[in-house]
C-alpha cells in the first residue's frame, strides 16, 4: 500500500507514464474529465490496456468522444450537431482514484482509476471550462507582459517591468461542506441557536467525523496537495451517542484548506478534493453536502477563492505583483490598486459564474459571513492589515511575508465552477492593469476609496468600492443598495447582467474564448436549470411546507390561537389552493416559467420565498401557542 501511485506530475513524457502504469498493475482504468459549461466532470472507465494500446491517440483527441447530450454545452453541441472530441491535458497533474471497496487479487492493492484532465473540443473548437481558463490565461499573460514592457517603472513594485520575463497565476480555494448521518433530520432551530453561541467553530470533532477528518487529511497529502489544515466551521451540534456507543444525530459542519497552485491547477485540485472527502466520509458511514444552503436557516457552504499574480523574473526569482515594496507603508503596489479595481468594477458580469444556482443564492444573505455587497476592504492602516469578513473581495496581507499578498473573493460555494470564475476575474483584473499601470499607488487609493456620488477617473460615479465598517451592521439594506449597488435577487437577475453591462462583458470576453458564444450557453444552461428546480423540487418541498402546517385540533384555545390560524389560512391558501377565476401563486410561478416569461417568474420567486418564511414564522408562533 505504501507504494501505490498516487499523482503523475505535470508534462511526465509519455514514455515515462507508460512505464508507471506498467509498474503499477493495481491501475486498472483511466477515466477522461472534461468540465463542461455547469462544471460537471466527466468520467468513465477505459482499460488501461487500451490507453496503453493508443496513447497517441488519446493525447490527440481521436481516442474517446462524446456528444451533446452527455455533456452541458447548450446552443454549441447540438443534438443534430453533437461530436465532442476530448484530446487529454498533459500540462496538470493526472491523480490517482483509488477504490478502496475493491481490492485487486493479484496485487492486494484496491483497484485505481486514472484520472486525465481533457478538453472538450467540438468543431475543432475548445468550448469546455478548462479550455477557457486555461487560453484565457494565455492571453492575460501575453497582455501583462507587453504592458509591463511598455511601462516598466509601475508605483510601488519591487522589480522594473522590463526584469519580467515570465507570470504566474496564483490561485486557491477552500472547501466547507456539512456532515450528517444518513436519513436523520436536523434540528434546525437548536443548530441556530449553537451557531449564534458560537459552540461549535474550531472545536473537538469526536468518533466518525473526526476518523473521516483526519483520513482526508492524510489521504489528500498523498496526492501532494500540501493540506494545511482541517477544522470544524460555524455550524453543527453536538452529536448523541447511541446504546451500542456509536455516534448518531451528527450534523457538522467542516472546513478542509490546502496549498494554492497555479490556476489551472488549483482548479483541477479543487475538483479532485470534493471526490476524495465524499468518499472518505462515505466509508464512514456519513452523508457529505457541498450545497451552498444546505439547510436555510444555518449557515452555508463557502469556497473562498484566492486569487494572486505574480512575476518571474530574468534572475529566475519569483516576486508578487500585488505586493509593495514598503508593505508598511501602503497596502499595494500600482498593479495590486488596478487588479482590485477592475475585479470590482466588471463583477457584475463575474456574479453569474459565481452564483448560477437558487442554492448558491441562498446562501448570500446578510449576516453568516456571506457577502451580497460589491465592496472590498484594505484595512484602516498599511501598518495594520486587517480581515473585514463582511466584505466581496477583501486583501489578505502579511507584513512579514510579501508573497502572501492576494484577494480572497468570499462569494464562491463548492459548486460555483471555478474555471470560468478565474478566467472572468482574471480577464477584469487585466482592465484594471491597463488604467492603473501609469498612475500613483497614492492616486490610486484615493479612487478606491472615494464615496459614492463623487467621480472617478475609472470606477462608477454613482458607487462606493471600499469599506472598513461592518457591511451588515453598521448599514441599513436601503444604505447598502444605494452605496455598492443591490444584489440579485434570483438566478434570473443574475444572468440578466450579461445584457445589461455589455461594455463589462466586452472585458471578460475581450481574449476570445469567453466570448458570447459560450456566455449564451453558459446562460441557456442556468436558466434551463433554475426553471426546472423551481418546478421540480422547490416548488414541491413548499407544498409540503403548506400541508404541514394545519390546524391543531384542542379544548383550549384563545382568541389568540383563532387569529393566528386565520392568518395562516389565508397565506396558504394564497400560496397554494387555486380556484377557476384566482390561481394560487405557486401555479402562477409555474405557468410563468414554462411560458419563457422570466422576469414575472424572477419577481414571483422572491414573493413565493417571502411568503413561505412569512408562513413558517406564522406556524412557528401557532405551534409554541397550544399547550
Amino acid at each position: 500500500m505504501k507504494d501505490l501511485l498516487y499523482t503523475i506530475k505535470a508534462n511526465t513524457p509519455k514514455e515515462e507514464i507508460i512505464q508507471q502504469l506498467n509498474d503499477h498493475p493495481e491501475i486498472k482504468f483511466v477515466s477522461l474529465v472534461g468540465i463542461d459549461l455547469a462544471g460537471n466532470d466527466t468520467d468513465e472507465k477505459i482499460p488501461v490496456r487500451l490507453f496503453l494500446k493508443d496513447i497517441d491517440e488519446f493525447y490527440a483527441g481521436r481516442a474517446v468522444q462524446t456528444d451533446g447530450s452527455s455533456v452541458v454545452l447548450p446552443g454549441i453541441a447540438t443534438l443534430n450537431n453533437a461530436k465532442v472530441d476530448m484530446p487529454v491535458d498533459s500540462n496538470v497533474n493526472w491523480f490517482v482514484d483509488y477504490n478502496y471497496e475493491y481490492f485487486d487479487d493479484e496485487t492486494g492493492c484496491p483497484v485505481g482509476t486514472l484520472r486525465i484532465p481533457s478538453f472538450l473540443i467540438h468543431e475543432g473548437k475548445r468550448v469546455d471550462s478548462r479550455a477557457i481558463l486555461t487560453d484565457t490565461l494565455a492571453f492575460v499573460k501575453k497582455e501583462l507582459l507587453d504592458l509591463f514592457h511598455k511601462q516598466p517603472e509601475i508605483d510601488g513594485l519591487e522589480v522594473s517591468g522590463n526584469d519580467i520575463t515570465d507570470i504566474v497565476f496564483t490561485s486557491a480555494t477552500e472547501l466547507e461542506f456539512w456532515v450528517k448521518t444518513p436519513l436523520e433530520e436536523a434540528a434546525i432551530e437548536e443548530m441556530s441557536a449553537s451557531q449564534v453561541m458560537q459552540e461549535q467553530y474550531w472545536q473537538r470533532t469526536h468518533g466518525a467525523v473526526r476518523c473521516a477528518l483526519e483520513k482526508c487529511v492524510i489521504e489528500l497529502d498523498k496526492y501532494g496537495f500540501g493540506v494545511e489544515m482541517g477544522h470544524k466551521e460555524v455550524g453543527g451540534l453536538k452529536a448523541q451517542i447511541n446504546e451500542s456507543g456509536h455516534l448518531t444525530h451528527v450534523c457538522e459542519q467542516l472546513e478542509i484548506d490546502w496549498k494554492f497552485a497555479d490556476a489551472v491547477q488549483a482548479a483541477d485540485n479543487e475538483m479532485f478534493v470534493r471526490t476524495i472527502v465524499k468518499e472518505v466520509f462515505r466509508a464512514e458511514g456519513l452523508e457529505v453536502s457541498f450545497k451552498a444552503k444546505p439547510m436555510i436557516g444555518l449557515a452555508g457552504n463557502g469556497e473562498h477563492t484566492h486569487i494572486g499574480l505574480a512575476a518571474i523574473t530574468s534572475d529566475g526569482k519569483l516576486h508578487n505583483l500585488f505586493a509593495n515594496k514598503n508593505p508598511s507603508e501602503d497596502f499595494m503596489n500600482a498593479v495590486g490598486y488596478g487588479s482590485i479595481m477592475g475585479l470590482l468594477k466588471n463583477y457584475e458580469v463575474i456574479n453569474p459564474f459565481v452564483s448560477a444556482t437558487n442554492d448558491s443564492l441562498n446562501r448570500l444573505k446578510p449576516g453568516f459571513e456571506a457577502p451580497v455587497c460589491i465592496v472590498t476592504s484594505l484595512g484602516h492602516t498599511p501598518k495594520i492589515p486587517s480581515r473585514n469578513r463582511t466584505i466581496l473581495a477583501g486583501l489578505i496581507r502579511d507584513l512579514k511575508n510579501p508573497m502572501a499578498t492576494r484577494f480572497e473573493l468570499r462569494a464562491c460555494n463548492p459548486y460555483t465552477n471555478t474555471y470560468l470564475v478565474l478566467a472572468a476575474c482574471y480577464s477584469a483584473i487585466l482592465d484594471g492593469v491597463r488604467y492603473a499601470i501609469e498612475k500613483t499607488s497614492v492616486d490610486l487609493l484615493t479612487e478606491l476609496s472615494k464615496k459614492a456620488g463623487q467621480d472617478g477617473f475609472y470606477l462608477e460615479k454613482s458607487r462606493a468600492y471600499r469599506s472598513e465598517e461592518d457591511v451588515f451592521e453598521d448599514y441599513t439594506a436601503e444604505e447598502r443598495d444605494a452605496m455598492f449597488g443591490a444584489p440579485p435577487a434570483t438566478v434570473w437577475e443574475n444572468m440578466q447582467a450579461f445584457d445589461t453591462f455589455p461594455a463589462k462583458v466586452k472585458v471578460i470576453t475581450a481574449g476570445g474564448v469567453l466570448n458570447q458564444r459560450t456566455i449564451n450557453s453558459f446562460k441557456e444552461g442556468a436558466l434551463l436549470r433554475w426553471k426546472t428546480e423551481i418546478i421540480a423540487r422547490i416548488l414541491p418541498e413548499m407544498r409540503n411546507v403548506v400541508r404541514k402546517a394545519h390546524l391543531i385540533e384542542s379544548n383550549f384555545r384563545t382568541d389568540q390561537d383563532s387569529y393566528m390560524w386565520n392568518k395562516i389560512k389565508d397565506l396558504r391558501e394564497y400560496l397554494a389552493k387555486d380556484a377557476i377565476d384566482k390561481k394560487s401563486l405557486f401555479t402562477r410561478l409555474t405557468n410563468a416559467l414554462n411560458s419563457g416569461d422570466f422576469a414575472t417568474a424572477s419577481k414571483l420567486q422572491v414573493e413565493t420565498y417571502n411568503k413561505i418564511e412569512e408562513l413558517k414564522q406564522l406556524y412557528d408562533e401557532y405551534v409554541r401557542n397550544n399547550i
